[in-house]
């Protein structure tokens, strides 16, 4: 199986379906964040292994807290997730903190900083 077949696209989306749904409504450790979210998810062609890019809103320290609890809910996750969906093998899931949000947040304050500082300096015209 190739990894951008469609086999391999449609295994990921389940996935991401699954694992969000785990994510937000199975687990009860407190050091997870209630704004985390699963962003994307790379599924290896042999599932085997699995890349889940998780998204935290939130300070660095609540970030470093999510991880660490789904690291330490791995196993009561990849058991929901192979009984939720039907695959040959489980993949092993390796949690990552994506913070593309964040930094797409970060870049529009500053463009609108910055449109904000241009049209002042219009409206004020220096004689």
């Amino acid at each position: 199986m190739r990894k951008h077949s469609v086999k391999n696209t449609r295994i990921n989306s389940e996935v991401l379906k699954e694992l969000s749904r785990i994510i937000s409504r199975e687990i009860k450790d407190p050091r997870i964040s209630p704004m985390t979210s699963v962003v994307a998810v790379e599924v290896a062609p042999d599932l085997k292994t699995c890349k889940a890019y998780i998204s935290v809103l939130g300070n660095e320290e609540e970030q470093t807290a999510t991880i660490e609890g789904l690291e330490s809910a791995h196993g009561f996750i990849r058991r929901e997730l192979a009984h939720s969906v039907n695959l040959r093998n489980t993949p092993d899931i390796r949690f990552i903190l994506d913070q593309s949000i964040e930094y797409g947040v970060n870049m529009a304050k500053k463009i609108d900083e910055l449109t904000a500082g241009l049209h002042e300096k219009e409206e004020d015209p220096e004689e």
